[in-house]
């Protein structure tokens, strides 16, 4: 029988090309001379994918035991790429993702089918759609690049197989082949003596595919016909124009079709490597530019930019936020310094407020380890203390406490699974106490502190608590539906006092927009009046937060 590219070949190709591109990682940023020296294209596309991955496990983790539909799945794929890109190869990485998936979902422009799986024809169409968007997302293509690269692996891919892995290891040799010859393509590869590498990140990720699909282990593309593609790390690269656009800037855009295609005309005037991808109202915008500040202010003028990111080409690894929130830090490092996962508006301020660094985290878009890296730089400090504030940011965030401990920072990683167990780490704080000392006891109030929320059910579904229907509110406490209830105070009011029956002495809650007053008024009320020497104290958590978070210390 054919091989067929369903649910569970996605999520191993997923997680394979991660695997790929971090071992292959620090070959590509060594490689990378095209379109700037910059030496971070193996990271970017590692921060990519790590997105995507990080997407689909969340759709898989919210269906089982039962797996989800594919165009579920390769959509969220495409979205974790697109909110995760950086740098211009990733982000063309996340339009050759986005046109496959448009094919593989069943898309209307895609021409695909709602199968729960795709064959080999699906296959060949989704790499050629892969191509055709990407190269149509760039302002101004260049032969010899990944671009290049894709649409030979969607002409390799062309023949009369079904087979999935027939049409995946076909797309991927010829991806090998053109990307051996990029260095005669492009001038500044032949003289740099090396392959492209956005291109040879992508050959990595074709090879994932087709050990995804036939279970079998790849050729490594590095040395492949062209013995000199690996370059010493600290060897000094030529830039593609000898003096180019001092900054990059990369930001989210919510804006609709014709602002954005005011956008690319406007900021194709101000720079090059302009590259804006995605669609539905969503898009991530890439370009070099002189004038960072014009920039972003067109963002603002096509709709709303957020996840701003500006480099400074001349500084190297600098990174820095836009201008009106931030600069790259400068002078001498602090001692401590606290880098916390936050999620709303409200409680970033409250944060802020206690003296740490914010990592926001909206719906839907965890932050990857590249995310709490430039944090914690950004922290500027000997010492800091990690607060993810999330379960499924554990491994993420050890990942880059690992990473900043290689830069020479002191990193202490506090396990907190919910923001009120970071308040109550944030209260006990001490900068002027002894490190050790000071991360004890933050630990201690973190884990002292029992917490709960409050979610809407989107669907019917059994849980520890029974079964739920769509629009049933859920009190969930340490990560389980305890409760289930068809009104919010009263659905709050047993969570509470299911915490409570186990003892505390202070109640926090996070109210989101969507909670009014008088919920947080009768929750008060009825702690003061049940419990007796038991505090409260409430928050408003602001846009993006979750709809109530209750912590129990």
């Amino acid at each position: 029988m054919p091989q067929v590219l369903d649910v569970h070949a996605v999520r191993a190709w997923c997680a394979l090309a991660l695997e790929a591109l971090g071992r292959d990682r620090e070959e590509i940023d060594a490689i990378n001379v095209y379109p700037v020296a910059d030496g971070d294209t193996g990271t970017n596309l590692y921060l990519t994918v790590e997105s995507a991955v990080q997407a689909v496990e969340a759709v898989f983790a919210g269906l089982e035991p039962a797996p989800p539909a594919l165009p579920d799945v390769v959509h969220a794929m495409a979205h974790g790429a697109l909110i995760g890109a950086r740098g211009n190869s990733g982000t063309i990485l996340a339009q050759l993702l986005r046109g496959m998936a448009q094919v593989l979902a069943g898309d209307p422009d895609g021409e695909g089918d709602h199968s729960e799986s795709a064959d080999g024809d699906s296959l060949r169409r989704a790499l050629r759609r892969a191509a055709e968007s990407a190269r149509e997302a760039v302002a101004h293509p260049v032969e010899g690049t990944v671009l290049t690269v894709a649409a030979a692996a969607a002409d390799a891919a062309d023949g009369p197989s079904a087979d999935c892995a027939d049409v995946a290891r076909a797309a991927y040799d010829g991806a090998r082949t053109a990307l051996d010859a990029t260095p005669g393509q492009l001038a500044v590869l032949g003289r740099a003596g090396v392959v492209d590498a956005g291109g040879r990140g992508l050959v990595a990720v074709l090879g994932a595919l087709t050990e995804a699909l036939s279970g079998d282990p790849v050729e490594p593309a590095g040395g492949r016909g062209v013995h000199h593609a690996r370059v010493a790390v600290d060897q000094p690269l030529e830039c593609a124009d000898g003096e180019g656009p001092a900054f990059e800037v990369i930001y989210l855009l919510e804006a609709d079709d014709q602002a954005v295609a005011r956008l690319r005309t406007r900021l194709d005037g101000l720079g090059d490597s302009l590259v804006v991808v995605g669609g539905d109202g969503l898009w991530n915008v890439h370009v070099h530019v002189d004038d960072a500040g014009a920039a972003v202010e067109a963002g603002v003028e096509a709709g709303r930019p957020y996840r701003i990111r500006i480099t400074h080409f001349a500084v190297g690894d600098a990174h820095t936020t836009h201008p009106a929130s931030g600069s790259a830090p400068t002078g001498e490092r602090a001692q401590r310094a606290i880098v916390a996962v936050v999620p709303g508006e409200g409680l970033a301020g409250l944060y802020s407020e206690a003296g740490a660094t914010v990592v926001p985290e909206r719906p839907g878009e965890a932050p990857g380890s590249g995310e709490l890296v430039e944090a914690i730089r950004r922290a500027h400090a000997r010492e800091v203390v990690l607060l993810p504030n999330d379960a499924e940011l554990r491994h993420t965030a050890a990942a880059a406490a690992e990473q900043a401990r290689t830069e020479g920072v002191r990193v202490a990683l506090i396990p907190t699974r919910s923001a009120v167990q970071g308040i109550a780490a944030l209260a006990v704080h001490e900068k002027d106490r002894r490190f050790d000392e000071d991360v004890v006891a933050m630990t201690s109030a973190a884990g002292a502190t029992r917490y709960a929320e409050l979610a809407v059910a989107e669907r019917q579904s059994w849980t520890m608590a029974g079964i739920c229907q769509a629009g049933d509110f859920l009190g969930l406490i340490d990560g389980d539906v305890a409760v289930i209830g068809e009104e919010v105070t009263r659905t709050a009011r047993t969570t509470l006092d299911r915490m409570l029956a186990a003892g505390g002495e202070m109640v926090t809650l996070v109210l989101g927009d969507d909670v009014p007053d008088e919920v947080a008024d009768r929750l008060e009320r009825h702690v003061r009046e049940t419990y007796l020497a038991v505090d409260t104290v409430v928050y408003r958590g602001g846009r993006n937060s979750a709809l109530m978070l209750i912590g129990v210390e």
